[in-house]
């Protein structure tokens, strides 16, 4: 399945452990900083998410709303770039709910320009967040300019971005949409694998509610139809181990030493 993309994305060989917007559990997420102690504790893959703002850049933050990150807030499709980077998102990290190691140090929201620049050696899960206007073109353009587009998989939670992208660049993996995870799950309860994945890789949280979607079940069927299964966020090391027994092929995890550590302990 995978044969038919152009992507140095699956190259290395799994296990793929992919740092959870940079080492968020350590960093302020998505922040420069973040990605920096990603790429020193050795992650070949980042996974990070993306925006457009109302002048049209692209840039990298996960939520809509700035005040979950910066203290206050501020709408990320409604605003310039150069209004968004007023805002320091470095302002509300905590590791001990009661000191702010990264206030006031002048971390802004990156452009994905600035970071796929950044850090050429990686490669990169880059998520679309879904706002009133597609970036997928700006996106694409991005990708050219940085050389980067066969070392990225491109994911998204919404069809339409996905459905944009293989129509526009279909030599590009995508993940699964919500809808197509379901689709996946209604086969595999039926025991009717007959279906034409559009995708690469399913990546999937370990359970949904009280519906487990990875196991091992689940994992040899995306094996069987030639794709890869990627587990997000997965932070403690007894569900690292349980994951990589049952045969996922990625882990998504904001503690990029502690995949490492536990990744070579198996």
């Amino acid at each position: 399945m995978k044969d038919r993309f152009e992507t140095e994305f699956f190259d290395l060989p799994p296990l793929r452990l992919i740092a959870h917007r940079g080492a968020s559990g350590d960093y302020p997420e998505n922040s420069l900083p973040s990605f920096e102690a990603a790429a020193r504790a050795g992650m070949p893959y980042i996974e990070l998410d993306v925006q457009m703002t109302s002048d049209g850049e692209i840039v990298v933050i996960h939520d809509e709303d700035l005040k979950r990150v910066a203290g206050q807030a501020g709408i990320v499709a409604a605003m310039t770039l150069l209004e968004l980077q007023g805002y320091d998102i470095g302002s509300q990290f905590t590791r001990d709910g009661a000191t702010f190691p990264f206030r006031e140090k002048d971390i802004k929201v990156p452009m994905l320009l600035e970071v796929l620049e950044t850090f050429p050696q990686i490669r990169f899960v880059i998520e679309i967040k879904q706002g009133p206007l597609s970036l997928v073109p700006k996106l694409l353009k991005v990708l050219a300019d940085t050389r980067m587009t066969k070392r990225v998989i491109v994911a998204s939670e919404h069809q339409q971005p996905l459905d944009e992208i293989r129509a526009l660049a279909p030599r590009i993996p995508t993940n699964f949409s919500s809808r197509e995870v379901a689709d996946f799950l209604r086969a595999l309860v039926a025991r009717d694998l007959s279906i034409t994945p559009l995708g690469a890789a399913l990546q999937i949280p370990p359970e949904y509610g009280a519906i487990k979607l990875a196991t091992p079940e689940s994992v040899a069927a995306a094996h069987r139809l030639g794709l890869e299964v990627h587990v997000w966020t997965v932070n403690e090391p007894s569900q690292m181990r349980e994951l990589m027994a049952m045969g996922v092929d990625g882990l998504i995890g904001d503690y990029p030493t502690r995949l490492r550590e536990v990744a070579a302990s198996i």
